[in-house]
């Protein structure tokens, strides 16, 4: 057993680190399986510039070699293509009772019930990058104000680990709020597996001995590592 499982890559935005991404995919093992858990595509009606039109051609292409799974976001919503090589499109998906790997948004009961707000803040956002404040993602920016970004996060956390309680699983990973994190909630273990909007990037692999939240530039080192000692 060998799953890569990445979250809210949200190809099409500005701020999608497709370079890091493309490099990433890679550096795949030609025997594990890629999850991509929700919030794939940034905006759904939206054309892709060349340079992330081409990760999305290079996922199918990868479908074509080893299974590869795509886990429905809020914001792949109206994503729906009729084919698209051998990427399965499921809501979620787990590993026996071990892992529940669903991207989030199901979990949340604060953004969809508070949206006047987040029309608010996401427009507060744009006039400060109009007046010279750094560009970056709005869930980046949010951070800043860390109590309500505590709220957001422990109300996902928080209705994630019920569902894997109920459900009998022993662990739940999801995306979503954009914060990778991997903590023992109710003596359930919860991953958050952040975003490639920003830097680092975080990833989970597993394998049969281990469920392990890593960086991405880990992989790539790790990688690298083997590389040498075949090559030596």
């Amino acid at each position: 057993m060998n799953l890569i499982i990445v979250s809210d890559l949200h190809i099409g935005s500005r701020f999608f680190v497709n370079g890091t991404f493309e490099h990433f995919l890679s550096q795949m093992p030609d025997d594990c399986e890629l999850i991509l858990n929700g919030d794939v595509i940034d905006n759904p009606y939206m054309k892709l510039s060349p340079s992330h039109q081409r990760i999305l051609n290079l996922i199918k292409l990868l479908s074509f070699r080893q299974k590869v799974i795509w886990l429905k976001g809020n914001h792949d919503n109206g994503y729906l293509p009729d084919r698209f090589g051998n990427v399965v499109f499921k809501r979620s998906h787990s590993v026996g009772n071990r892992l529940l790997i669903t991207h989030g948004h199901d979990f949340d009961q604060i953004m969809p019930r508070n949206q006047w707000f987040m029309k608010a803040f996401m427009r507060i956002h744009d006039i400060r990058v109009k007046l010279g404040a750094k560009p970056v993602h709005v869930a980046e920016y949010a951070k800043k104000w860390n109590f309500f970004y505590k709220v957001l996060r422990k109300n996902v956390l928080t209705n994630a680990v019920k569902c894997a309680i109920a459900n009998g699983y022993e662990a739940v990973t999801c995306g979503h709020t954009h914060y990778a994190e991997d903590v023992v909630f109710n003596s359930i273990r919860y991953i958050n597996t952040g975003a490639w909007t920003e830097f680092p990037a975080y990833f989970v692999q597993v394998t049969k001995e281990n469920i392990q939240l890593k960086k991405a530039e880990e992989y790539h080192n790790a990688v690298q590592q083997v590389n040498s000692l075949f090559a030596n």
